[in-house]
């Protein structure tokens, strides 16, 4: 699945090329690819054509476009005042879901699903297209509702107190702004399990899945079945930290991509899975601790349905851990 620096990516890339344009033509190649939005194929066309694309906002590795009418002209001839958006289009990209900015020009992919064709724009592209090909994920409208702490609901260019209910159970990430530690630490020391557990619970922090959590922990030297309970306030900023490192590193190089499907709005894979440390190193060097001199050997263990990769030397197993 895609984590939070590949969504980020295609926030980032999308942003630049809809933000302010109408979408005018709306076709549904593949019904599949709308059917969490109730009302079927032709409600969810008809709703979006004509309207602007106001923003791209993601929180954790939900990704959302705010959606509004023109505006109407101002009948004293002043400036029309800026529309508040009451609904959004959802992406859900699954496992092999893309967002394409391509040229009519461009043959269409084989697994299309939708096409949002956008008002002309010099020197952009004319569609916005969705390709998917294990049809995990999908597109659908949905509502925006105010955010419950006040604060905007996502990273984006123009940030509101909205976020698309359907993202309004998940905890900030720790890329926002609004990201508060002092909350974070409270509820994890609360949670009486596992480390890693309790970092790919969307409900405490969003946004870090199963790679990343383990380059986090390796980088902070914390086993995944550290004890939250146990945890002092430095070893849980310092995993923190690691995380924010980690995913920052991931997003300047366009991501982590083991599948050519992981891709951004250009087809642009992404190269970050060159600089892992720990995810899918089994049986290889420990880096940091070849670097001290130290013989050690990355291990794999089996956690959740995954897996989980450490350090025996670094990252030592505690004795009351958490699985």
């Amino acid at each position: 699945m895609p984590e939070l620096p590949e969504v980020e990516v295609v926030r980032r890339g999308l942003v630049s090329w809809v933000r302010g344009r109408t979408i005018t033509a709306v076709e549904v190649v593949d019904p599949r690819s709308v059917r969490r939005h109730a009302l079927g194929p032709e409600d969810f066309a008809g709703n979006l054509e004509g309207a602007r694309v106001l923003d791209v906002v993601r929180r954790g590795k939900f990704l959302w476009l705010p959606l509004a009418d023109t505006p109407a002209a101002d009948p004293a001839g002043g400036a029309a005042e800026a529309p508040t958006p009451a609904v959004a289009l959802m992406a859900h990209l699954g496992m092999s879901g893309q967002l394409l900015m391509q040229d009519s020009s461009v043959s269409d992919e084989k697994h299309l699903k939708v096409r949002l064709r956008l008002s002309p724009a010099e020197g952009m592209p004319e569609q916005l297209r969705f390709v998917d090909q294990r049809i995990f994920g999908g597109l659908f409208l949905t509502s925006l509702i105010p955010t419950a702490d006040g604060g905007p609901g996502g990273l984006a260019e123009t940030p509101l107190p909205l976020i698309a209910a359907e993202a309004s159970h998940i905890a900030r990430d720790p890329l926002d702004p609004y990201f508060s530690f002092e909350e974070f630490y409270r509820r994890l020391r609360a949670r009486k399990t596992g480390l890693k557990r309790a970092l790919l619970d969307q409900g405490l922090v969003s946004g870090i899945g199963n790679i990343y959590a383990d380059e986090a922990l390796w980088k902070a030297r914390l086993h995944f079945a550290r004890p939250t309970d146990t945890l002092r306030r430095a070893e849980a900023g310092r995993v923190l930290d690691a995380a924010r490192e980690v995913m920052t590193d991931a997003l300047a190089a366009g991501g982590t991509s083991f599948d050519s499907l992981y891709v951004n709005v250009n087809g642009a894979s992404g190269y970050f899975d060159r600089s892992l440390n720990a995810y899918g190193r089994e049986g290889k060097e420990c880096k940091r601790c070849a670097a001290a001199g130290l013989v050690s050997t990355m291990r794999r263990d089996q956690f959740m349905n995954r897996s989980s990769y450490t350090c025996p030397v670094c990252q030592p197993t505690p004795r009351n851990g958490r699985w």
